[in-house]
């Protein structure tokens, strides 16, 4: 009577060693395009949150802050994260501009900086603020 020897071979191991780096070959590139996307966000959303700030300050003293610090208290402002550094300039307008730091700098290059002024003109392109 013969025993069956259970188990793979060598062959069937490298087979799924393959396929699974094909898999990850593909998959992390788009892994790293979506984080840079979604930390993307925090910088979008301190520049909306700041150019709130502005126009409220202009209500009340008819010209822009000149700096953060009468708006909020901290030049630059560094987000929640700590990904991106805000800073502001100009009186009778203003542009704000968000720097990416760390590793984010180097993901999200092409929407770096991001900016947006007293007109609401944000740039660098639309497909940054999506």
């Amino acid at each position: 009577m013969k025993i069956k020897d259970k188990g793979f071979t060598l062959i069937e191991v490298m087979i799924v060693v393959v396929i699974i780096g094909i898999l990850s070959a593909i998959a992390y590139p788009s892994y790293t395009r979506y984080v840079a996307q979604s930390t993307r966000a925090e910088g979008l959303s301190a520049l909306m949150k700041l150019a709130n700030l502005q126009e409220q300050y202009y209500l009340d003293n008819r010209k822009y802050a000149t700096d953060l610090t009468k708006i909020i208290n901290a030049d630059p402002y560094i987000t929640e994260n700590g990904n991106y550094s805000v800073t502001s300039s100009g009186t009778s307008s203003f542009t704000l501009k968000a720097v990416a730091k760390g590793v984010q700098a180097s993901r999200d290059s092409s929407c770096s900086p991001l900016t947006i002024t007293d007109t609401g003109a944000k740039g660098p392109s639309a497909e940054c603020w999506k």
